[in-house]
């Protein structure tokens, strides 16, 4: 647990589901005081703030698109006029779709670049312009993955924006580290999520995804949620422009494993 947690106010969007799931119920547990941005989730939003609650911590939620600004606004001032503050900014909203990159529509790609990329940009500009007004030293945290640094086929789109996660993580974190902003990422490998829960259906599919992973199984939310806890600490006081891996070894070459190559 970690005690500097307590009475924080934590903004993270995509909330609702998966890995935003996961961190909004574990900083509920650390007694953080929590808003849930949802996009069409409401349902889903209700039975985590009662799970907030239960645990000692104090939740909100909001709905809204994270690719429009006006919407970005929205979500901050209402954590601002509800919390009186915010602290951490944790920018979970992503999507991703399979398509060969010779077939992929200037649609689809705008729609994931809009999400990934720019809907993050706006999560991050808004909160940093907060926290300088209000000198407040506080922690923002982009959800990028594996596939920042791993290529993969038919899914350029997805790789390229969170390429442009880390890279924009960094240069905001050198930017603002003098104002005692911190800003990291996190790479997640493959994680039980309900984006994979298809894939990881499939025996066979699941048998080429463990390959994949030297530590030999699928990673769990809340060990992501944990990776989340830590960053806004102050644990991690002294940690910016840092992509933490969170991949049970998947980004270390594991075709090499066992002495192969």
């Amino acid at each position: 647990m970690y005690p500097s947690l307590e009475g924080k106010v934590v903004l993270i969007t995509g909330g609702a589901t998966g890995l935003g799931k996961a961190m909004a119920e574990r900083f509920g547990a650390e007694k953080a005081k929590v808003v849930i941005n949802y996009f069409n989730e409401e349902q889903e939003v209700q039975g985590i703030i009662e799970t907030i609650e239960k645990a000692g911590g104090i939740a909100s939620a909001i709905q809204g698109d994270v690719t429009k600004e006006e919407d970005i606004k929205g979500i901050i001032a209402h954590t601002i006029k509800t919390f009186d503050s915010l602290d951490v900014m944790i920018n979970n909203a992503g999507i991703e779709n399979e398509v060969p990159s010779e077939e992929l529509t200037l649609e689809d790609w705008n729609k994931v670049i809009s999400t990934n990329l720019t809907g993050q940009f706006l999560g991050c500009r808004e909160a940093i312009d907060y926290m300088l007004e209000n000198k407040i030293k506080g922690s923002i945290i982009n959800m990028s993955s594996v596939h920042q640094e791993i290529p993969w086929p038919h899914f350029v789109h997805y790789a390229a924006s969170k390429g442009g996660v880390k890279l924009m993580t960094e240069t905001l974190a050198l930017e603002f580290a003098p104002h005692g902003i911190r800003v990291n990422c996190i790479a997640p490998g493959a994680i039980d999520t309900p984006i994979n829960a298809e894939k990881f259906s499939d025996p066979e599919l699941k048998k080429g995804v463990l390959e994949l992973i030297p530590m030999g199984y699928i990673g769990k939310p809340e060990e992501i949620a944990a990776c989340a806890v830590w960053l806004a600490s102050k644990e991690a006081s002294y940690v910016t422009g840092l992509t933490l891996y969170a991949d049970g070894g998947m980004t270390q070459y594991p075709g090499f494993q066992a002495g192969k190559g």
